[in-house]
């Protein structure tokens, strides 16, 4: 380095200035700034490695990093050698090339796995060296790839310097990733890395001259420089993706660090038993958890910046005990000892505390931990062990538990006065030295009638105590008013001691609550649970003796309408009454409960029908027999009736789940066949529900199968004849079952919810045909109950419009008087809600159901629809005409048009123009259709 002067310097500057193309330095720098970048954000991954694969994680990032480095070193010496004038045509050696790339990827992944693994100065200047020579030896091996007609001459200065000089710039870039904790640190660390590399390249290229020869260097196989730039693209890709890869991975382990640090500082923040807190160097503290504020009572404000002595009493801060414990922790690396405290309010208790000295990774005391726990209790009661020693006896006395030694010849050493009282034994007649065998005829385990069993059961229950060298403890029911836990536990010496706790309480308590968890709680009934196993019990005897059971289920009839008129504690009262009943009817092979609200279940096991039959009897004779009013005053008897399904086993199933579901099936045929209160279950009933549960399924996937479609049918004016508008109706067309009518699917749909995605499709396709019609018309679309109930329908309805560009006042909503009659305020909000938009509204289906003549001036309707039912009977039928004249004259005093529907014959049409209707529907106008928009083109092609 002595001959390194100007001279050099000025070759290096005119190498730099002469030789090379400033927009491939550019590029080049860029290429290895990127994968500079890249790898020394890996480092600090590498440095924080934790846990039993620490190594293991710590060798790949070092792989990566060095991986990511390598590559960027080459690409960017080869990117500019593109742009090197050497003045001469080049070529370049595959071999040689290819044994760059390698060498300094290899160097570099030694290099940073070095520098991982050192922890001194020395180490990490060794390392910046051994990485510095590592990229030295990828240049000059890339720069012996060249093949030009000449040789080539080294500056051995310059050769030197190049390795040398970048050892400046590698030693604190390292120094900075190795502790990189921003992005702004890993970029200085980027910067100083990318400006060695490039430092390297120009002293390195400077030291070479050519001199021409007419000696070929053309030996094997030579790659020219379009197939390097080809080549050095590829790099480029790849080590773009590899610093997506890497970034990715940087940031999956950050994110998994922050996470476990976060979980960490919460687990320790929020420990409420411990009080962990940090202190600075001057032993002040520096962060505080819950437990501080449970324990000492300092929150977390108050105790910042409070030094560590603050936490004893006066007596040891005279003492210096704070201190020694500091200086212990500093020599020793840890202290621990029992510290009398003192709380914020001036209160005291003991303490077990550790503190630990905290170091960062140079060794630098940055810190201590102080982890304290609360050993006040532990404390008085080993001052309690110690100090009352002699009092052990008077202890023993004042035992709950009654205690009792025997010695090897099963004599009695002593006993406490518990246990005389258990056993209400005089206790001069059980002073020590009494046997064992004179105890058992006084009473000890038993009573004096049976002395040798007593003392055979006592014998072998010591022995197992002895064999199985435990403490086993046992029950003993020594009567209906004493119940004992028993405890032996042997003795050095061949003796034993046994205690005695009377558990009679905890015993009738243990069954109260068994009792509560197999019982309804109203009724005192059994309860689901406990009818389940009851019944798999029956159903097991039934298959031994040959018996059938039959399982009821029972529904009661009007018991919401007692709850709703006199009150739920009239419809409690009149649970706990047909309880009762049901109780004193029941007998052997019978089993009745309560599974929930107004839903009975029983059962019966049985030979004969008879049998079957007074059982059912009974318990219509329980339910349908008048309950005392809850009045003082003689009032009105509470009367409900109940609907009872039946399924027997073998021929209705042999499992309970069978049998429960096909005896709810019978129940819901009888809830729903008028005059009908008991249903024996048959096949057709499983096998209608499962023909209404395939139902259901195929519906979900209607839609998007393409099985649904609308037809529209034409609504005119009556006084014009113009077209008024369609009425969208929708059709099911299965593949199995051909057309599904719309009374069978649309209450199955209704049933399951099916009926918001199914309505909300109909609206689509209807308003997006619709916004076809070169017309004006308007398009009617049904709302069922279900639907109107949605929280979102009106917004849904707004986006419909928006989506399909269909104005609102081309839009008619037409809804039923039962879709509102539950919760008139709700259903009049959302009515609002849709008139706002200037969407209009018809109640549907008006005549029949819940109509009520009130509902037309509290709603803001925009048309009344008769019911087609009216109009079929109108030409015979003076009563059917008078209830559309009603109609029609109560439509024009609220100034509301009136549309009727079912128009099939032109009597019908007759009469209602003769009445002063509005507008018709019908098959006379017209079957429902396709879609206007399709019959229209279907007929513009057929012209």
């Amino acid at each position: 380095m002595s001959g390194l002067g100007a001279t050099h310097f000025l070759q290096v500057i005119s190498c730099v200035r002469d030789q090379h193309r400033p927009e491939m330095v550019l590029l080049a720098m860029l290429a290895c700034g990127l994968a500079a970048g890249k790898a020394m954000s890996l480092m600090p991954l590498a440095v924080s490695a934790r846990g039993a694969t620490r190594r293991r994680q710590q060798r790949g990032w070092c792989l990566l990093a060095g991986l990511m480095l390598g590559f960027g070193g080459w690409a960017a010496h080869f990117i500019t050698i593109l742009g090197y004038d050497s003045g001469y045509v080049a070529g370049y050696s595959l071999t040689m090339t290819a044994a760059s790339l390698a060498v300094g990827v290899v160097g570099s992944q030694v290099a940073l796995w070095f520098a991982v693994r050192s922890r001194s100065l020395v180490g990490r200047a060794s390392a910046a060296l051994m990485l510095s020579a590592g990229l030295a030896a990828m240049h000059y091996t890339g720069m012996a790839a060249l093949r030009v007609p000449a040789l080539l001459r080294w500056d051995w200065h310059l050769v030197a310097a190049s390795v040398l000089l970048p050892v400046m710039l590698l030693h604190p870039a390292l120094y900075i990733a190795l502790r990189a904790r921003r992005n702004l640190q890993v970029f200085a660390a980027t910067v100083l890395v990318s400006s060695a590399v490039l430092v390297l390249h120009f002293t390195g290229t400077a030291a070479l001259s050519f001199i021409p020869s007419h000696i070929s260097s053309d030996r094997g196989i030579s790659v020219p420089q379009e197939a390097l730039a080809a080549w050095l693209s590829v790099a480029s890709l790849v080590i773009m993706t590899v610093s997506a890869f890497a970034h990715q991975l940087r940031e999956r382990s950050h994110a998994a660090r922050q996470l476990g640090e976060r979980q960490f500082s919460m687990l320790v923040k929020g420990t409420s038993d411990y009080a962990i807190c940090m202190l600075d160097r001057s032993a002040r503290v520096a962060q505080w958890n819950a437990g501080g504020l449970s324990l000492i009572g300092y929150d977390e404000d108050e105790a910042m910046g409070l030094p560590f002595a603050r936490f004893f009493t006066d007596e040891d801060r005279a003492a210096g005990r704070p201190a020694l414990a500091i200086a212990e922790a500093e020599a020793n690396g840890i202290a621990k000892g029992q510290w009398l405290c003192v709380r914020r309010d001036g209160s005291h208790f003991w303490a077990h505390g550790t503190v630990e000295i905290l170091c960062d990774e140079d060794g630098v005391v940055i810190g201590y931990s102080l982890i304290t726990r609360d050993i006040t209790e532990i404390k008085r009661a080993q001052d309690a062990l110690a100090a009352k020693t002699d009092q052990m006896d008077t202890a023993l006395e004042h035992m709950s538990q009654g205690l009792c030694l025997f010695d090897a010849e099963e004599r009695l050493v002593f006993a406490n006065r518990a246990f005389y009282a258990i056993w209400n034994i005089p206790e001069d007649r059980c002073q020590p030295g009494t046997t064992l065998s004179q105890l058992a005829y006084a009473g000890f385990f038993s009573t004096e009638y049976r002395p040798a069993e007593t003392l055979d059961m006592i014998r072998k229950s010591v022995a197992r105590a002895q064999a199985s060298g435990g403490n086993p403890t046992w029950n003993l029911d020594f009567s209906e008013d004493l119940v004992l836990a028993v405890s032996e536990r042997p003795v050095p010496g061949g003796g034993w001691i046994a205690t005695f706790e009377d558990i009679t309480r905890q015993r009738r308590s243990e069954a109260k609550i068994a009792h509560m968890a197999m019982h309804d709680a109203l009724t005192g009934l059994p309860n689901r649970a406990r009818f389940y196993l009851g019944l798999d019990e029956m159903i097991a005897q039934g298959a031994q003796t040959g018996e059938k059971v039959a399982v009821v289920a029972i529904d009661l009839d009007r018991f919401k309408e007692i709850n709703d008129t006199f009150g739920h504690a009239s419809g409690d009262r009149l649970l706990r009454t047909l309880a009762e009943r049901f109780i004193l009817t029941r007998r052997d092979g019978e089993s009745i409960a309560r599974l929930g609200g107004d839903e009975f279940a029983a059962a019966v096991r049985f030979t004969r029908r008879s049998e079957l039959n007074d059982f059912i009897a009974r318990i219509q004779g329980c339910i349908t027999a008048p309950v005392p009013a809850p009045f003082d005053d003689g009032g009105q008897p509470l009367l409900v009736g109940a609907s009872l399904g039946i399924a027997v086993c073998p021929q209705h199933g042999t499992t309970r789940e069978t049998l429960l579901n096909n005896a709810d099936l019978a129940m819901y045929r009888a809830k729903a066949t008028l005059g009908e209160a008991v249903c024996f279950f048959e096949a057709g009933m499983d096998e209608s529900a499962r023909e209404r549960r395939q139902l259901a399924n195929d519906l979900r996937q209607a839609a998007a199968r393409g099985e649904l479609s609308l037809l529209y049918q034409p609504q005119r004016s009556l006084r014009t004849g113009t077209l008024a508008g369609y009425e969208a109706l929708l059709r099911w067309h299965h593949p199995r079952r051909g057309l599904v009518p719309p009374d069978e699917f649309i209450p199955i749909a209704e049933e399951t919810g099916e009926i918001i995605p199914l309505g909300e499709w109909v609206l689509r396709q209807a308003c997006a045909e619709a916004r076809t019609w070169p017309g004006e018309e308007k398009v009617a679309v049904n709302l069922s109950a279900v639907q109107f109930l949605q929280p979102d329908l009106v917004e849904m309805v707004r986006a419909i419009l928006l989506e399909t560009g269909l104005p609102a006042r081309r839009l008619e909503l037409e809804i039923t008087e039962t879709a509102i009659i539950h919760d008139k305020l709700r259903a009049l909000h959302c009515l609002r809600g849709i008139k706002a938009m200037g969407v209009s509204v018809a109640i549907d289906d008006f005549g029949t159901g819940y109509s009520s003549l009130n509902t037309l001036p509290s709603f803001p309707f925009d048309k009344i629809k008769i019911d087609k039912s009216f109009l079929l009977k109108s030409e015979a039928s003076a009563q059917a005409r008078a209830i559309i004249r009603a109609v029609l004259a109560l439509g024009r005093s609220l100034d509301i048009p009136v549309l009727a529907e079912g128009i099939e014959t032109e009597g019908q049409l007759r009469v209602l123009e003769a009445e002063g209707c509005d507008e018709g529907q019908g098959y006379y106008f017209g079957r429902p259709a396709r879609a206007p928009s399709l019959e229209g083109a279907e007929a513009a092609e057929g012209g």
